[in-house]
């Protein structure tokens, strides 16, 4: 699937999640409110939660990209990568528009542009082998961590700063132990690197997709 297709099939999935709800009246009369009581507001979240997924994962698969053909010295390859990068960014920020609006959206891509703008500073401090440059980029994607968890904790009550802040911490260490890996072509410990970060992955989408299902039951209704 080209990645146009994948954008495009995760925004159909986010206007299905949060279309309005058929008229009672246009549904079998049986059970109808059990029903929706329960299976349509699981099947929503469980929705969410594979749409965040995908768009969450597709962020490592395309840095991950970046960091390979920067190493590589392909450049028109890399600058590809970073284009979808960019782009998977604008889509993430993108899925929180239905919930808070516009301006958070603006707000979260630019936190995450932030977030990509760390790690590449990071990746071209390894690649010029400067240890100090390492370390300025390193406080600079740790202190992006934080202000993406204080924007996210204090938008939803279900996200506490504390947690979301050493999920997002432990996700940057990922990205800085896989640039490290890559360099020194230690390419059996990247790989489970790369298993640990799709998890990882895995576990932040989830956590969103709980905290909005709390905070708006209405629109999983």
């Amino acid at each position: 699937m080209t990645p146009f297709k994948q954008h495009a099939l995760i925004a159909l999935v986010f206007a299905a999640i949060f279309a309005p709800a058929a008229p009672t009246s246009a549904q079998h009369p049986v059970h109808v409110a059990a029903a929706q009581a329960a299976a349509p507001a699981a099947a929503k979240v469980e929705d969410t939660k594979a749409a965040l997924r995908d768009l969450w994962v597709s962020h490592t698969f395309w840095v991950r990209n970046v960091v390979l053909e920067t190493l590589a010295k392909n450049s028109a390859a890399a600058k590809a990568a970073e284009k979808e990068a960019v782009a998977n960014a604008r889509q993430i920020a993108a899925a929180i528009e239905p919930f808070y609006g516009k301006e958070a959206s603006e707000k979260l891509f630019n936190l995450l542009a932030g977030h990509y703008g760390a790690v590449k500073q990071h990746l071209e401090a390894v690649a010029a082998g400067s240890k100090a440059k390492q370390d300025a980029a390193t406080k600079k994607l740790t202190d992006n961590a934080n202000e993406i968890a204080k924007f996210l904790s204090g938008a939803n009550p279900n996200l506490p700063f504390d947690t979301l802040q050493g999920l997002l911490i432990a996700h940057g260490g990922h990205h800085i132990q896989q640039i490290q890996q890559l360099k020194g072509k230690q390419y059996a410990q990247e790989a489970q690197t790369w298993e640990a970060m799709k998890k990882h992955m895995y576990v932040i989408a989830d956590a969103l997709a709980t905290a909005l299902a709390k905070q708006f039951p209405q629109k999983f209704s």
